[in-house]
């Protein structure tokens, strides 16, 4: 079992702090295994009773019954009023799967929400909750837990994650994971095609049922066209229209950008993708649109067109970005204005990156072998005329260097395995 002290230190951190603990993160992406194995294994070792975990998982046949959140709260209540001097450790797993009931006196519709913030009042209860949807889960924290909640968002694994347990020649590993990416269930594939086969089932017997049944997706044809465009085009700048005509196309029955824009946010629901907004840099303003599109895992991506293209470029911009945003930042796509001649240019930064009150700006450049392709990616940077940290991120150099205009050349491995400081 590969170790995940990046997440399980931010639980550890957060016990008994008189909050929820809600994580969240793609299914299949290792929550479960953060909560009820990792931080069990810790719980125990620090002299926890096996009996005060009260583990609830709401994926799994026998525990249906607690998906009716007046049964799970009645459960629980039960068990920590006996002994009201012991301390208890509530894990409900895939929390999204709860239903919504009406109260038979009041006529009230009450959800899991609602349980969990009395459960909450109960001074010797710790309760922790994952969940694999976005719109319940992180979007309603603030108002739902009536903000008494933390969160901690679970990523599939990191390169630096998957090269603890893989070992061996670090490139050789790298090329594996722009292939295959990080979901952790593929520790236990070992050929090739074992890894495809994997992936292929997450998406048709996981992903794609979720978003049909519980998104009520009604047209799963326009959902998976929805799919295949996004992975096609990571890194591109797109839009809703956009998008909806590239699918209207080849569809017998048109769409409109509604439902485009629907499904996409079903999707990012999902945390099957991420959304990068444009910045200006100079006229410190977000534009609405073109935005990017990132896939949450490169595997996932790959898989997604059969492995039909893979342009190590877009999928090593793909890693970077979800790299930065696992560690904790804020990212935006940069945009800054060329004057430098009569016809004003837009140039393009990859990655604008905040962390509080400090920012840098980040290149992708998987390979730079002649010196218009250096110009390119380095003017965007010295555009931006100011004394902000700027990095080109590259996979083609043997270590990392300061340029003779300071910027930073960083190479991939190094910034992917943690070695060099950003900020």
């Amino acid at each position: 079992m590969i170790k995940r002290d990046f997440y399980l230190n931010q639980i550890i951190e957060k016990m008994w702090n008189g909050e929820i603990k809600v994580i969240t993160g793609i299914r299949r992406g290792g929550k479960s295994t953060l909560l009820f194995n990792l931080f069990k294994e810790y719980l125990l070792s620090s002299g926890v009773n096996e009996d005060h975990i009260i583990e609830i998982e709401l994926d799994k046949r026998k525990f249906y019954k607690f998906r009716d959140p007046f049964f799970l709260c009645d459960y629980v209540e039960n068990i920590v009023k006996e002994k009201k001097i012991d301390q208890y450790y509530l894990f409900i797993d895939e929390v999204q799967l709860t239903k919504k009931i009406i109260d038979k006196e009041s006529e009230i519709e009450v959800s899991i929400y609602d349980m969990l913030n009395e459960l909450k009042g109960y001074s010797n209860l710790d309760c922790y909750v994952t969940g694999s949807n976005l719109k319940m889960l992180s979007s309603d924290i603030a108002t739902e837990f009536r903000g008494r909640s933390s969160q901690i968002k679970v990523y599939p694994f990191s390169f630096e994650e998957f090269y603890s347990y893989r070992g061996g020649v670090a490139s050789e590993a790298l090329d594996e994971y722009m292939l295959y990416g990080g979901m952790p269930g593929l520790i236990n594939e070992s050929t090739a095609e074992q890894k495809r086969t994997y992936l292929k089932n997450l998406y048709d017997e996981i992903y794609i049922k979720d978003l049909v049944e519980h998104s009520k997706v009604r047209r799963q044809d326009v959902l998976e066209d929805l799919l295949d465009y996004l992975a096609s085009s990571i890194g591109s700048l797109t839009n809703a229209n956009k998008i909806t005509g590239a699918i209207n196309t080849k569809a017998s029955n048109k769409i409109s950008d509604d439902t485009v824009t629907k499904y996409l946010r079903h999707i990012m629901d999902a945390f099957l993708i991420f959304e990068a907004r444009r910045y200006d840099v100079k006229g410190k303003k977000f534009f609405d649109y073109p935005k990017k599109y990132y896939y949450s895992d490169v595997g996932l991506r790959n898989i997604r067109l059969n492995y039909r293209q893979i342009d190590y470029g877009y999928i090593m911009e793909n890693i970077i970005y979800n790299e930065l945003i696992r560690r904790g930042y804020s990212v935006d796509i940069g945009v800054v204005e060329d004057r430098s001649t009569n016809n004003k240019k837009i140039k393009e930064i990859d990655f604008v990156v905040n962390y509080f009150d400090k920012k840098i700006y980040i290149q992708s450049a998987f390979r730079i072998n002649k010196q218009k392709k250096e110009e390119a990616e380095l003017d965007s940077l010295k555009l931006t005329a100011d004394f902000f940290k700027k990095i080109v991120i590259r996979n083609d150099i043997p270590t990392t260097f300061y340029d003779d205009d300071g910027i930073m050349h960083c190479r991939l491995i190094d910034f992917l395995l943690n070695k060099v400081e950003l900020f």
